[in-house]
């Protein structure tokens, strides 16, 4: 269903330094800066970007989105870790399993630096 997902920035260096240290916990490649300096990632199938707005207005995140990666619980604690040590804010409960309907999810969010939530999951059962 989805393309692709795109987050803004007012820093692209800086998050080039955080999003390739949690892609990195994730076993994915740095990112690569396009003429327009945007920087893509690309893995499993998946392309993520980061752009200055296109408008020229700084970037800001969006109140109630979530972006989610996919991932197994020892990557989700690699990436926490590797994020926070690279200029984002770990968010909610420490990472771990959440039940509720039934389901179990291995999860763990942060904020990058320019404040979008991110999160990595497991289902576990």
């Amino acid at each position: 269903m989805f393309s692709h997902m795109m987050v803004g920035s007012n820093d692209i260096d800086r998050s080039k330094k955080f999003y390739d240290a949690i892609f990195a916990a994730m076993d994915a490649k740095p990112g690569v800066i396009d003429p327009k300096g945007r920087i893509a990632y690309r893995h499993n199938g998946a392309s993520f970007l980061v752009t200055p707005p296109i408008d020229g207005k700084p970037a800001t995140h969006g109140n109630g989105c979530t972006i989610g990666f996919a991932m197994e619980p020892e990557q989700a604690d690699a990436w926490e870790k590797a994020g926070v040590a690279n200029g984002g804010t770990a968010i909610e409960d420490p990472p771990g399993i959440r039940e509720g309907g039934g389901v179990q999810l291995y999860l763990a969010y942060l904020r990058d630096p320019d404040g979008n939530k991110l999160c990595a999951l497991k289902r576990v059962a």
